[in-house]
């Protein structure tokens, strides 16, 4: 669907600009809002952008965790920054809604990797969300 693949990519870039500001997500997503409704050039932010960016809000430090434990030889605060976004907002959706097919939540994070970030990332990300994927069932707890 693409109103989800732009919704994705939406909330992917409030994921990095809160990370380039040193910001909540919380706090750029109602700039966003915000903005939208002052900026006739600005799109709206739709429900499913809000819907994923509060949820990766919520299992902030869950998700965190888990790309920490699982990026072998990545600590967090070393991967690029697009990348670690990628993987937070990909993380939230596959581990915590189940409307989505895993198989389509890899693939849009591949995809969104391929458009904006390094050559290497694909890959990267494609076997992180694969072993998250395996893992899935386990990795709820809070």
């Amino acid at each position: 669907m693409a109103a989800r693949n732009t919704a994705r990519k939406r909330a992917f870039q409030i994921l990095f600009e809160a990370d380039q500001r040193s910001e909540s997500v919380q706090t750029v997503l109602a700039d966003w809002m915000r903005h939208a409704r002052t900026d006739t050039r600005q799109p709206p932010v739709s429900e499913y952008t809000m819907q994923l960016v509060e949820g990766y809000a919520q299992y902030a430090d869950r998700i965190e965790e888990l790309i920490a434990t699982y990026a072998v030889d990545w600590a967090i605060d070393r991967m690029p920054v697009v990348d670690r976004n990628i993987l937070r907002l990909a993380t939230y959706e596959l581990v915590w809604m189940d409307e989505t097919p895993d198989a389509v939540v890899i693939d849009e994070a591949v995809q969104i990797a391929k458009e904006f970030s390094t050559d290497d990332s694909p890959s990267f990300v494609n076997g992180l969300l694969g072993r998250f994927k395996e893992l899935k069932p386990s990795l709820r707890r809070q």
